[in-house]
């Protein structure tokens, strides 16, 4: 069985072998990816595996955004700490979707079914699931506001239009507006990067998700990494890493004005 997975974060990934390595042995790593684009670009130059692993947030969006049109040609099963995607990812023919931290006995099950699966349809699965999916409902709109507190106890509504980025701090997150102002907002980084427009905002890193309307210049930084002039200024360096440069430029020459 040739698997590849798509994860942002290493460490999890590395969990995730190793647990596929004790119910799966068999199975061959055909390649692995952390954003949607890169996952998109892979399965276009390479044969279909036998399954993919798909962690519903990625670093530039919702792995769901690959099932907007057709879809890949192979079984998925969704690994997410999240639950609020299931229908979405059964609507897109979900093998399963397994919550996080995932057992053994969960991911052995997933296997499993996936393997009956292809034995039912024998080889041409793929056939079939070309010819019988569905078509993916398309993912709930993006928010255009956010919500967020500012010293005394009022809410602040906040068009996505005008936030410059988003900075989490102590794990808390926070939204900067054009004008420099900061707002505390309800939820975490992670939870606000899969509910915005990724073609408007990019995670140039684990603390900041960036608006392009921010950018007002980028440098080469060393080792292939960019640096990120932001206005209003962000306190401390932006750094976007080297494996990640090349889709950030693209990003920033699509996105929006």
């Amino acid at each position: 069985m040739r698997l590849f997975i798509a994860e942002d974060e290493a460490p999890a990934r590395e969990r995730l072998l190793a647990l596929v390595a004790r119910v799966a042995p068999q199975a061959q790593l055909a390649g692995h990816a952390e954003s949607v684009a890169a996952t998109r670009d892979w399965l276009a130059t390479h044969a279909p595996p036998d399954l993919l692993l798909l962690d519903i947030q990625l670093a530039d969006g919702l792995s769901l955004e690959l099932f907007r049109e057709r879809g890949p040609d192979c079984p998925v099963v969704f690994t997410t700490a999240y639950d609020r995607f299931a229908l979405q990812a059964f609507q897109a023919l979900a093998v399963d979707y397994l919550l996080k931290p995932l057992s053994d006995r969960a991911l052995a099950q997933a296997f499993a079914k996936a393997q009956r699966l292809r034995a039912g349809f024998a080889a041409d699965v793929d056939r079939w699931l070309a010819t019988t999916a569905p078509p993916a409902a398309a993912p709930a709109p993006w928010r255009q506001r956010l919500l967020g507190r500012k010293g005394g106890g009022a809410v602040h509504v906040l068009p996505a239009a005008q936030v410059a980025y988003l900075v989490s701090v102590d794990k808390l997150a926070y939204a900067v507006t054009a004008d420099g102002s900061r707002y505390l907002l309800d939820g975490t980084l992670a939870d606000l990067a899969g509910e915005l427009d990724p073609a408007r905002f990019f995670r140039a890193s684990r603390q900041v998700l960036v608006a392009a309307t921010a950018i007002a210049a980028y440098r080469p930084a060393g080792k292939g990494r960019l640096r990120l002039d932001l206005q209003p200024p962000l306190a401390g360096e932006l750094l976007v890493s080297q494996e990640r440069a090349a889709e950030f430029k693209d990003w920033l020459q699509r996105a929006p004005v």
